[in-house]
């Protein structure tokens, strides 16, 4: 498929079923597998007061964040990097980094990563154990319900 035969697509939160093998509520909203999407790829991270999404790296994506709501710390290399609403973040190729609701309310999280791995198995690498036996009913490839 070239860009020239991909359609517009939207696709709403609800349409996403809610992955948190990494902890929070994150869903990713427009991929390869939601749309067809062969550049980048777009999603949102819920979370409650103590949530967080484990520690990972992306080889081959930069990743951008922006805060539509309450207060994150950002983990670059262990070094915390605290946003607030309307803030955003540039994670570069490779840094580790780890995405936590310290606070008392809820945040929401825009995610976006650009460049994407070769095979989507490649794209994403966790650097902590995942938070306990959630049972898998999403992706973080987007699973579309």
């Amino acid at each position: 498929m070239t860009t020239r035969d991909m359609r517009a697509a939207k696709v709403g939160t609800q349409d996403i079923t809610p992955d948190r093998r990494r902890g929070a509520d994150l869903r990713v909203l427009l991929s390869p597998r939601t749309v067809k999407a062969t550049k980048g790829m777009l999603g949102v991270v819920a979370l409650r007061p103590g949530d967080f999404v484990s520690e990972h790296y992306h080889p081959y994506s930069e990743e951008f964040l922006y805060v539509v709501e309450g207060e994150v710390v950002v983990r670059l290399d262990g070094e915390p990097v605290p946003l607030a609403t309307g803030d955003s973040l540039l994670v570069p190729v490779d840094v580790r980094h780890r995405v936590e609701n310290n606070g008392g309310r809820p945040a929401r999280v825009v995610f976006a990563l650009s460049g994407l791995a070769p095979r989507p198995e490649l794209g994403h690498v966790d650097t902590e154990p995942q938070p306990g036996d959630v049972p898998d009913t999403g992706s973080a490839a987007g699973g579309v319900r």
